[in-house]
């Protein structure tokens, strides 16, 4: 039977290898089915492609055009989606483990669309607070963040072809940054067959992916500045590809995220009769079989407290014991075999090692059933879990991972005890702690968290809808420290910074009003005689600006509002004794002297292009304002955001923030300061 030979994608262009060095199989069967190999390729060819063609091309995208091509590439994978289910299986992963690896990762296509939301329509992201330096606001400091102009180079792990490859690009082509992806040769077939309908889809400009099935050994010799590698994998290859000299060289931007000896620990709360210990054994059993183990954030150690561990030794070894090995497609199966014969031999010396002082409780090595498969042709293992009888001694559970459906309980006598063991993993991507005592969460969360990239607590009020141990979620952080790799991936507007350059840009409020398209408070305003209100949104420019007529406050409009509104707050009291209060004399309430504001603004006696007021941030009440004060509104335009048509019926608009400076007439006028948003028609 001749082998399939998987295609590389390099300078717009496929390429199949004339004599690949890498046979990949079937893990159900041990049958070969594809070969591999990166023969023919010129990395720094495909880097320079990939900078000089993709990165032009996303660059001159807003962030709103880039999250909308992630919307539509999401929507085109989705519809391909059982295509990629029939391939997966032949990785040994069951459909519950497909679905995680094939639409979770079109999930994070999805979130990462959404994220447009939180920037600007630019190409840039302007970041945090304006700076104010000089006494007068002449000069002020602002920081800026534009996409590095390099590519991002994504070294993937075998066990999750398609999330791995999908969570990275997602956050990188947001971004505005291209990037050559290779994944682990031994399910890059996968991979391959995802890749294909990207680039069939004909979604994303020339040049913003390109893809290695085989071999990319030497690509890291043509790293530039501004490029930025991410790997996922074992920490000891992690650590070589973070050495390389070229990235020291060139300070290249490397982000790890290393498989790590992960925890869940039983709360020291928790009796055998209470929801959250049948929710931890649910969660442990879940997290050894998932994939069959095969996860960088699956529990590798099982905290318990001593005098439960022959209930949890019961429990899970029920639930694991019936767990069903074997062909995925095979009804009942519930764990299907590891990634290849290689994966499993390398699971195997790992769990000879961990023998040496630790005792298996669960599972067996030899004796086990497989359902529709032969076990000795396909990767099959039985879940397997030890006991550490000495936890601060016998030390292997806490240095040795091996990569499969292996796990070790661990008995603790105190919580202070248990914080020092799961920190004894040197640094994990996740850990989770099962209880129902507020207490015993935040004394966990608090000690465990400076060794751990995320944390999960799992009780009775969650469970319905926890995502669950095992699952990095697009709008969080995954990565952890020490051992985990020091690096963070995803995290929502986190990551997407990440592959950006923050550049503070300092000069007049006009002149970065002018850069930033964003208007700076004491920027010169643009007065054209006509009311904002009647500029539909694509007539509005920034820095457009209506300085309104002056109200005067009495007391008579103070004791009117708070006797609408309901507010007597002392200070709002003609009859209240001041003395020793920090005002002198009755003061107006600061939501009636918002609402002259608004009344002073609104030009309310035609129909206009503004629809409705869509609401308020950063209201500030920055000095009292007394009766016999007049105000009056200095109105900006500072920002517009397009909105999307939801269908032929909705109304073209977008979102307008108006700064709204409400004034006196001392020498530092400022009473109050609020941005209100606006939804106007296009």
């Amino acid at each position: 039977m001749s082998l399939i030979a998987l295609e590389n994608y390099a300078e717009g262009k496929w390429v199949k290898s004339s004599n690949p060095s890498e046979t990949l199989f079937n893990a159900i069967t041990g049958d070969a089915i594809f070969s591999a190999g990166s023969d023919g390729l010129d990395f720094d060819s495909m880097m320079k492609y990939g900078r000089s063609k993709g990165g032009r091309a996303l660059r001159k995208m807003t962030f709103h055009e880039r999250g909308l091509m992630l919307k539509a590439l999401a929507f085109h994978l989705l519809s391909k989606k059982e295509d990629f289910y029939k391939i997966s299986a032949m990785t040994g992963a069951t459909r519950i483990d497909s679905w995680v690896d094939i639409e979770g990762g079109i999930g994070n296509l999805f979130a990462n669309a959404s994220l447009r939301r939180q920037f600007g329509n630019e190409r840039f992201y302007v970041d945090g607070d304006v700076a104010k330096i000089s006494k007068n606001n002449t000069f002020i400091g602002q920081h800026i963040m534009v996409p590095l102009e390099g590519v991002a180079i994504h070294i993937n792990a075998f066990n999750f072809p398609v999330w791995g490859m999908l969570e990275k690009i997602a956050v990188n082509l947001l971004a505005g940054v291209p990037a050559i992806v290779k994944p682990a040769t031994i399910t890059s077939y996968l991979t391959e067959a995802v890749f294909k309908e990207i680039i069939a889809s004909n979604i994303l400009p020339e040049g913003a992916l390109q893809l290695i099935c085989g071999s990319a050994r030497g690509i890291l010799d043509f790293v530039q500045t501004q490029d930025i590698v991410t790997f996922t994998g074992s920490a000891e290859t992690g650590k070589k590809l973070k050495s390389h000299p070229k990235l020291v060289e060139q300070a290249v931007h490397f982000t790890m995220e290393a498989d790590s000896l992960n925890s869940c620990v039983l709360g020291e709360d928790v009796k055998p009769d209470m929801p959250e210990f049948d929710l931890f054994i649910k969660e442990v059993a879940r997290e050894i079989t998932t994939k069959a183990g095969q996860k960088c954030t699956a529990v590798r150690r099982i905290m318990v407290p001593e005098n439960l561990v022959e209930d949890v030794k019961i429990a899970l070894g029920q639930r694991l014991l019936s767990t069903t090995i074997g062909d995925p497609s095979v009804e009942g199966v519930k764990m299907g075999p590891l990634a290849g014969l290689v994966q499993r031999t390398d699971v195997l010396e790992k769990v000879k090692e961990i023998s040496a002082e630790h005792e298996i409780v669960i599972g067996s090595i030899d004796n086990f059933e497989v359902k529709g498969a032969d076990k000795n042709k396909g990767a099959f293992m039985s879940p397997i879990v030890f006991y550490n009888d000495a936890p601060f001694e016998k030390l292997a559970c806490h240095n040795i991972e091996a990569f499969g459906p292996v796990s070790t309980i661990i008995p603790y006598q105190s919580m202070d005890d248990a914080i020092e063991l799961v920190r004894m993993g040197k640094g994990s991507l996740v850990c989770s702690i099962a209880t129902n005592d507020h207490q015993v969460a935040q004394d966990f969360v608090l000690g465990a968290a400076s060794m751990h990239g995320r944390i999960l607590v799992i009780n009775r009020e969650s469970a319905k809808e926890s995502t669950g141990h095992g699952s990095p979620l697009p709008m969080l952080v995954h990565g952890g420290p020490g051992r985990a790799g020091g690096g963070e991936e995803m995290g929502g507007k986190r990551g997407v910074l990440h592959y950006m350059q923050r550049t503070a840009v300092q000069g007049s409020p006009t002149m970065l009003t002018a850069i930033t398209n964003v208007y700076q408070q004491g920027a010169k305003g643009n007065i054209e005689g006509i009311h904002p209100f009647k500029k539909h949104f694509n007539e509005l420019k920034v820095g457009d600006q209506l300085i309104t007529e002056k109200r005067l406050i009495t007391s008579e409009d103070i004791d009117k509002f708070a006797d609408l509104s309901g507010d007597h707050f002392y200070a709002h009291n003609q009859e209240t004794n001041f003395d020793g209060t920090m005002f002198t004399h009755q003061v107006a309430h600061g939501y009636f002297i918002i609402s002259v504001a608004a009344g002073l603004f609104v030009d309310s006696y035609e129909i206009n292009p503004v629809l409705l007021n869509y609401g308020i941030d950063e209201l500030r009440f920055t000095k009292p304002v007394y009766p016999g004060t007049s105000v009056q509104v200095r109105f900006t335009c500072k920002e517009k955001l397009p909105s999307e048509t939801k269908d032929e019926n909705d109304i073209p608009k977008g979102i307008v923030k108006w700064l709204v400076e409400i004034l006196d007439e001392t020498d530092e006028p400022i009473v109050g300061v609020a941005t209100i948003l606006t939804m106007v028609k296009i």
